[in-house]
């Protein structure tokens, strides 16, 4: 008799990328304690090509984490600290004379990388924060006439301090919509600050970055991407996600809604989760993960429903309670 057994492989093979995420959650957690959502939408950011802001106030491992992060790959890193005084040369580079050729030459500036890390990025003024409109959304830059591309893979990594905090400036709407996700990082709780102290104790000033290896090479970094391409998703599931953002356009506790960019970062951010849980097709569980840090820093809640106490969360989780979810 013909053997009819059932074939549930997925039609793209997605063993390497779950591996790898599983090794690199496994290497930071040497480190990080908790934190598994910043963690995973971390490196669903990554995948899904797309920039994030972590907000928290100071010592809850925003930056650390995105470091660590960072080590994990082999690949260009650096770093830039926000400040007050910083003028966007300083950012993106700047010409200098060169003397033996009586020309001028491009210097390029430290947003030359793969992954830049920017850490209170709401510290520097409104012509710092517009020197990055370019770069964050098309991945290149123009200076005195002459178009410089960013080689891939390139994610801006930037923390801020809450708004309400002393000397922070709020970025302009059109800069945090070119932010796939804002993630807040709170505090731990009581048993993960004990494991936080103790694994502290047990390292015995070894610096963390010290302990964490490179587990996956820029080439690996750049097939896991295109993968994401080849993740299903249904038309019926794209019309939820319309529904979703649409809803937050005519929302009454809503002064401003999600604009089609945010539509396209839950597509992307949604199929990025849906392959770094071994699927090839995206399900509305996937969406739900990603639509918080999606439209939290693109919606802005009316002044009077936010002295009644209401949040972009609070409004969000009561959209999505509103639309159906597909079967």
């Amino acid at each position: 008799m013909e053997n009819n057994d059932l074939n549930f492989d997925t039609r793209v093979n997605l063993d390497n990328l779950k591996n790898a995420v599983t090794q690199i959650k496994t290497e930071l957690g040497k480190i990080i304690v908790g934190q598994e959502n910043f963690i995973d939408l971390l490196l669903v950011a990554l995948l899904a090509d797309g920039h994030v802001l972590i907000e928290g106030v100071p010592g809850v491992a925003k930056t650390i984490t995105a470091k660590l992060l960072s080590k994990t790959i082999d690949t260009g890193f650096s770093r830039l600290q926000f400040t007050p005084d910083l003028m966007p040369s300083d950012v993106l580079g700047t010409s200098i004379l060169n003397m033996k050729t009586s020309e001028f030459e491009f210097k390029k500036g430290p947003i030359f990388s793969n992954l830049v890390l920017i850490d209170e990025i709401n510290r520097a003024p409104a012509k710092t924060q517009a020197a990055l409109f370019e770069v964050m959304e098309e991945r290149q830059i123009t200076i005195d006439g002459s178009t410089y591309k960013m080689k891939p893979p390139f994610m801006v990594l930037a923390t801020q301090n809450p708004i309400e905090q002393e000397g922070t400036y709020a970025l302009p709407e059109a800069q945090l919509d070119r932010f796939l996700f804002k993630i807040d990082v709170g505090y731990p709780n009581l048993e993960e600050e004990i494991l936080i102290i103790k694994t502290h104790q047990e390292r015995k000033g070894v610096l963390p970055q010290t302990l964490i290896s490179a587990l996956i090479s820029e080439a690996d970094l750049l097939t896991y991407k295109n993968k994401i391409f080849d993740v299903l998703v249904e038309e019926k599931i794209m019309k939820y996600i319309a529904q979703l953002i649409t809803k937050t356009r005519n929302h009454p506790h809503l002064y401003l809604g999600g604009s089609p960019r945010a539509s396209i970062a839950v597509l992307n951010a949604s199929k990025a989760f849906a392959a770094i849980n071994g699927r090839d097709f995206v399900v509305p569980e996937d969406i739900k993960k990603v639509i918080s840090p999606v439209l939290r820093h693109r919606i802005i809640v009316t002044p009077e429903r936010e002295m009644e106490g209401m949040t972009a969360d609070k409004v969000i989780d009561i959209i999505v309670q509103s639309v159906e979810i597909p079967r």
